[in-house]
């Protein structure tokens, strides 16, 4: 069995209703997991002795726009210790919050407030979800498919041809 099959079966024996899905795609795992388990799915990837993943890289939303499950937030996570990467993805709908893993990762903390900002995503019990990039009386969030391509309608003069 390789570390790939040892994660997805560890993952799956522990937490068998929470698995939603497992994908292998161009060398890279991805589990998908719901929402309301995340917090716990994390914790258990990142505690036990045999996987290890004492490392969140990255932490983003993907906005699908047209499905039933508006956004996705995707963990990126690695083991140093086993050198191995793996994706964690959890479908939320437009209107789902997602609880904060920043008491596993503390890095999560940023990466959730860029999300935060970025996509509109809420994570639950965050220590300080406010904006990063934008301002807080900004109502918008740039990277959702529904935000204007040429920007908010008169906000900003167009240039002149």
């Amino acid at each position: 069995m390789n570390f790939s099959e040892k994660v997805v079966s560890k993952v799956k024996e522990k937490f068998p209703s929470s698995v939603l899905d497992v994908v292998e795609f161009r060398g890279e795992t991805t589990i998908k997991v719901t929402p309301k388990d995340i917090v716990e799915v994390a914790a258990f990837l990142k505690t036990d002795g045999e996987l290890q993943f004492n490392l969140l890289v990255d932490l983003t939303g993907v906005d699908w726009a047209t499905r039933k499950d508006r956004f996705s937030v995707v963990y990126h996570i690695f083991s140093i210790p086993n050198n191995f990467r793996l994706r964690i993805e959890v479908p939320l709908g437009a209107e789902e919050n997602i609880d904060t893993v920043s008491k596993v990762w503390k890095t999560a903390n940023w990466h959730e407030r860029e999300t935060y900002d970025m996509y509109g995503i809420k994570f639950n019990n965050h220590p300080d979800l406010r904006r990063m990039y934008m301002p807080e009386e900004f109502e918008y969030h740039p990277l959702r498919k529904d935000f204007p391509l040429m920007g908010i309608p008169g906000s900003l003069p167009l240039p002149k041809k």
